[in-house]
């Protein structure tokens, strides 16, 4: 019986260096391919890390622990979750998801506003997304989630919870009535300015 030997068959006038200069082959215009993809890719992730820095872009992120079972301490910023005015323009809202509704679920801020959002959950995970805007956060219990924006166009902006936040003894309850609403209003400079216009 003779050995068997699997693999490619080599000519015997190939020498090493020979067969491993051919042992890759690529076409010409699939090597052209696979340099513009390459190329393309490298674009796109420099486009991505330049929009994201010269805009200020950012992802929510967990930027510290709170206990849950706390929230209702007097020294916690949970306790009367709503609105703060920081300084002209900038504002903070504290947060809280629970079954099946939002602390607090009417905010209304001046256009040009700068808001930090600090957001977490009394009870199970959900969700938080402004409508019409990028703004699209998780709530856990246990953690805050944090994130700015900026508030230029007045109007109405619903805030819903994205997450399917549980049931009641198998029926889904409630979590369709889990949302709230953003009100940006025209700021008082800009009424002050149309009203000068139209007086002149």
């Amino acid at each position: 019986m003779t050995e068997q030997t699997h693999g490619p068959e080599q000519d015997p006038n190939v020498t090493g260096d020979q067969a491993e200069e051919g042992a890759l082959h690529v076409e010409k215009w699939e090597g052209i391919w696979l340099r513009f993809a390459a190329a393309m890719t490298a674009i796109f992730i420099l486009a991505i890390i330049v929009a994201a820095a010269s805009f200020g872009i950012s992802v929510p992120g967990a930027s510290g622990r709170v206990d849950p079972n706390t929230l209702s301490d007097p020294n916690s910023p949970f306790a009367n979750p709503g609105l703060r005015e920081l300084a002209p323009g900038k504002y903070e809202v504290y947060m809280v998801a629970q079954t099946w509704n939002f602390l607090p679920d009417k905010i209304e801020v001046p256009a040009g506003s700068e808001v930090t959002f600090y957001l977490t959950a009394r009870d199970v995970v959900h969700g938080f997304k402004l409508a019409g805007t990028n703004i699209n956060m998780m709530a856990l219990p246990g953690q805050l989630s944090v994130l700015k924006a900026t508030f230029d166009t007045p109007g109405t902006y619903n805030y819903i919870c994205h997450e399917y936040c549980g049931y009641v003894a198998g029926a889904p309850i409630g979590h369709q009535t889990m949302y709230g609403q953003l009100t940006v209003v025209p700021s008082v400079a800009a009424t002050d300015e149309t009203a000068q216009l139209t007086t002149e």
